[in-house]
């Protein structure tokens, strides 16, 4: 696995598009690899020779996914998460970081310089579920920044319903990155962009639904007893045993969770309503429908 990450990074750091995309590309496939179920699968027939460390795409879509619970015992899982406890191989930075580089390059005509910010988003997100320590990056402006420019009107429709779900994912049970979102003018960001002529609505849909998980009442995640026990658990459970450990890849320990990182219903309600109207109206909604009733916020 770190060959394969290894030659990755080496790609998504680069200057050439093409070599960016086969980056992406070999992110995308370890992922696959580790979420899919390794059953019998069709054989494929490409019409040329692929490269010795490229993923067969063509087989991945044959597999059916795993179980969330099925994870924690498989030893491909269990190695990707431990590498990415670390800074030297932990992939959402480095797909964080391609992602700024990105938005620094000239867009083609042909849109490809967006395919590449889709392929980095879609990556992003199924990272940040599969290790939520990777979550505190996200505490850092510098990456925060990277999300919110994504919403500027001049982006296309689907990098902007993309960067929304991958904010989703940066925030989930990680109120420090909440405190940021919010320090660095977040809200308004996405609520200008909902109120915006221009936006579709397909991405006011989005926005909406951001707004809803956003007013979710915040609750500590309950720590597990030691590391070993969390690596058990399904993904989404195991961010709690590692709070402590998880300023290691952020480089500090800004991503420290404290009773002052959390902000009650109410506050963020009194917050998003300087935005916006009728916010009144979203929490009453909210708290009867419970749309939310199994993510921790």
């Amino acid at each position: 696995m770190e060959a394969l990450l290894t030659l990755s990074f080496d790609n998504i750091a680069s200057k050439d598009t093409q070599k960016i995309r086969k980056g992406l590309r070999q992110i995308e496939g370890m992922l696959a690899q580790i979420c899919l179920s390794s059953g019998k699968s069709k054989p494929s027939t490409p019409s040329h020779k692929r490269n010795a460390s490229a993923i067969n795409l063509g087989e991945q879509q044959q597999q059916t996914p795993k179980k969330l619970g099925a994870l924690g015992e498989d030893l491909a899982f269990r190695e990707f998460f431990r590498l990415q406890e670390g800074f030297e191989w932990n992939v959402s930075i480095r797909v964080a970081d391609c992602l700024e580089r990105l938005l620094g390059m000239s867009s083609s005509k042909d849109g490809h310089n967006d395919l590449l910010i889709l392929s980095a988003l879609s990556n992003l997100q199924g990272l940040l579920l599969l290790h939520p320590p990777s979550r505190t990056i996200f505490g850092r402006e510098v990456y925060m920044n990277v999300l919110l420019d994504l919403l500027d009107p001049y982006n296309c429709p689907a990098i902007q319903s993309a960067a929304l779900l991958v904010l989703v994912s940066s925030l989930l049970a990680t109120p420090q990155n909440t405190r940021t979102f919010e320090h660095m003018d977040g809200l308004l960001t996405v609520t200008s962009l909902f109120k915006d002529d221009e936006t579709t609505q397909n991405v006011k849909l989005k926005v909406l639904e951001f707004l809803y998980f956003y007013l979710m009442p915040e609750a500590p995640v309950p720590a597990a007893s030691a590391p070993n026990t969390a690596v058990n658990r399904s993904p989404s459970k195991l961010v709690g045993a590692f709070d402590k450990r998880s300023n290691t890849i952020s480089g500090d320990d800004s991503g420290a969770v404290t009773k002052k990182n959390f902000r009650s219903q109410e506050e963020k309600q009194h917050m998003l309503a300087r935005y916006l109207n009728n916010v009144d109206a979203l929490v009453q909604d909210l708290q009867e429908t419970a749309p939310f009733t199994s993510v921790a916020c």
